[in-house]
Parts: C-alpha cells; sequence; structure tokens
C-alpha cells in the first residue's frame, strides 16, 4: 500500500520523518515530505495540505486533521484516548463518517498489542 500522511504542522511532519528513520536502527519506512520532492515517488508522503500526491491507497490522519479526499481503500485516525480534547474530537470525525456510511473498525492500543473494539 501507498500512504498519505496527513499532520497539523511542518514540525509534525519533520518529528515523523525523523522518527521513520531512525525508529529501529535496521529498518526504516521509505516516505518523503515536501524538503525531499518527488512525491509520486514516495511510497509514503507525510505533509500538511489535504492531497494525495503519491497516488496512495491509504490516508493517515494525526493530529486531528480531516480528509475531503476519497478513493482510499483505508483511512486511519490515529489520537491520543488519553487527551480528552483529542477523543472528543475523534468522536465526532467517527459520528461524520458512520454518518456518510463508511465501514468503521476501532482499534485501541493495550498492554498486550493492538485489539479491535465492538462498535
Amino acid at each position: 500500500m501507498r500512504a498519505v500522511v496527513l499532520a497539523a504542522s511542518d514540525e509534525r511532519v519533520e518529528a515523523l520523518a525523523s522518527m521513520l528513520w531512525t525508529f529501529k536502527p535496521d529498518s526504516w519506512l521509505p516516505h518523503g515530505t515536501v524538503k525531499d520532492g518527488q512525491a509520486a515517488d514516495q511510497p509514503v508522503w507525510l505533509g500538511t495540505r489535504d492531497e494525495n500526491p503519491n497516488g496512495a491507497n491509504m490516508m493517515v490522519l494525526t493530529d486531528g486533521m480531516a480528509t475531503v479526499q476519497t478513493g482510499f481503500d483505508r483511512c486511519l485516525d490515529v489520537f491520543d484516548g488519553n487527551d480528552p480534547d483529542a477523543l472528543a474530537g475523534a468522536r465526532a470525525r467517527w459520528k461524520d463518517a458512520k454518518t456518510a456510511g463508511h465501514e468503521l473498525h476501532y482499534w485501541q492500543q493495550t498492554e498486550t498489542g493492538w485489539q479491535e473494539k465492538p462498535v
């Protein structure tokens, strides 16, 4: 899959890009940002603009971002469930997505890993 990761600021994009280079010394995830250019060649595009410059089939939303883009096989909304404001925003986006008729799944991180929760 190809992905677009939408973040709220250039600083957040750079922090995510740095993490993808340094998280695990023996591996990395090929990605690019506006600083790198050549969006069409990047399997993972990190940006602040609601666009799909790399022909991605997955959208990853961070920082409470939303998208008007369509045609993705998957859209992931990543948020901090311990932050009341982030949780309220995620609930509102969930309601909007449900009203729009999207198939929804909720995954929560636990002590033993990620688990799908009933909806």
